[in-house]
């Protein structure tokens, strides 16, 4: 079901490399991840997520402080698609998402950071990990039973084509609510922009939504910036709030996270 990024034949696994019938050659890396991300699809030279993000990610998510959104995701997925035989994870980061649905025979990770999907390779042995861009897949029409997007972008042609007729589509959003003491460390006012939480997607039907809140402790401060590395508040902390996070040490705050859950038409 993996197919060529450059002349989308398929993809044929030999030792160390993934080729195709018109001779496109891509090496798997020791990790075990393969990089499909072609230079014409970059729009810079290190897209996606840091080494130092990455790691920071990884060490929040396995201290167990985001654990009910992982078991919701299976429960969910068990319930909705019991016999699903293949999974995709579009923005897969590091992987624990996808690690909760290892009961599903064939797991795949894509993820347009390589930093990412090495990280993940490296750990989850038994999932084919790709890094790619969510606009251009490169898997053929209709592979996988059910597709994951953990708070990521949707690309609903994309996502509807790689879909089998049916297949589950899981979209999940941060509500409203969600990290609003960490908001409040960071910005002096919080300013609610509106935000459609459940959303129509062209050639999906809706079917099910659900809200999961959750309460978590954070007692030191390294976790409370790993916390803010793992969300676009990153990228829009001032050097105020910066420093205030700084002479944080615990922090209380509550997950406020949207299940959204589609069928492909």
């Amino acid at each position: 079901m993996v197919i060529c990024p450059l002349c989308h034949s398929p993809l044929r696994k030999e030792e160390r490399s993934m080729t195709c019938e018109k001779g496109h050659c891509f090496d798997i890396a020791k990790q075990g991840y393969v990089n499909l991300l072609t230079v014409q699809q970059k729009h810079s030279l290190h897209p996606g997520d840091t080494r130092q993000m990455v790691l920071s990610r990884r060490e929040f998510l396995e201290a167990g402080y985001y654990s009910p959104i992982g078991e919701k995701l299976k429960a969910l997925v068990q319930t909705h698609c019991p016999k699903a035989q293949a999974v995709l994870d579009v923005g897969c980061g590091e992987g624990y998402y996808l690690s909760h649905l290892s009961s599903i025979p064939q797991r795949t990770g894509v993820d347009i950071s390589k930093e990412a999907v090495r990280c993940a390779a490296g750990k989850y042995k038994d999932t084919l990990w790709l890094t790619a861009t969510a606009s251009h897949l490169p898997f053929s029409d209709h592979s996988f039973d059910c597709l994951l997007s953990m708070f990521a972008l949707t690309m609903e042609e994309e996502y509807r084509r790689v879909l089998k007729p049916d297949g589950l589509f899981v979209q999940v959003l941060a509500g409203k609510n969600h990290l609003t003491a960490l908001k409040n460390i960071i910005y002096p006012t919080l300013v609610e922009k509106e935000k459609n939480l459940q959303p129509d997607l062209e050639g999906f039907q809706h079917i099910h939504s659900e809200t999961l809140r959750f309460d978590f402790a954070v007692e030191e401060n390294l976790q409370v910036k790993n916390l803010l590395s793992m969300t676009p508040h990153v990228w829009r902390i001032s050097k105020e709030a910066a420093q205030a996070l700084e002479q944080t040490q615990q922090l209380r705050d509550q997950g406020e996270v949207i299940f959204n859950l589609y069928k492909a038409k």
